[in-house]
């Protein structure tokens, strides 16, 4: 994924499914300077992770 489309998912009212390897993620910041998405892993509200958005897939 590139950040735009981070982005536009970020922005969106709709739910989009969003995987970080084969987990589900829900995207909560991108920073599109730096390619990189602040994601949260599961269910779990403290399982926070900044990854590149390139790991991010739909």
């Amino acid at each position: 994924m590139n950040t735009q489309r981070a982005k536009q998912i970020f922005n969106s009212k709709d739910t989009i499914a969003v995987k970080l390897e084969g987990q589900p993620v829900w995207i909560e910041e991108v920073d599109e300077a730096n390619g990189m998405a602040t994601v949260q892993v599961g269910q779990k509200p403290t399982n926070v992770q900044t990854v590149s958005v390139d790991r991010l897939t739909e």
